[in-house]
């Protein structure tokens, strides 16, 4: 475990895209407190990352998909709009959207 939280700290790339597919790689086999700190991670890339990850909510699952949504609803007003833009264009996200809006 010690050797994934290392990486985690280590992923220095200003690529968000780049940095962000990193750190969702790492969920796969982390365990509790990684994916918390991953979590966290991926909310301090800022504002900036909500489009990033209402389209990566799209093609991931599982753990990934859960993280995603936490991360979107602790980003707060700034996922309103791309999860609103999500909802009019897929019908299959549609309820994922909403929920999370009125999660937020």
């Amino acid at each position: 475990m010690q050797a994934v939280l290392n990486d985690v700290r280590t992923v220095k790339t200003t690529d968000n895209e780049a940095k962000l597919d990193t750190l969702l790689k790492m969920l796969i086999d982390a365990d509790q407190k990684t994916k918390s700190e991953i979590e966290n991670r991926i909310v301090n890339m800022g504002e900036g990352i909500a489009n990033l990850l209402v389209d990566r909510l799209q093609k991931v699952k599982g753990t990934q998909r859960g993280v995603i949504a936490m991360s979107l609803i602790r980003l707060g007003e700034c996922s309103i709009a791309p999860l609103k833009r999500l909802a009019l264009q897929s019908s299959e996200f549609k309820w994922i959207a909403n929920y999370l809006i009125s999660e937020i």
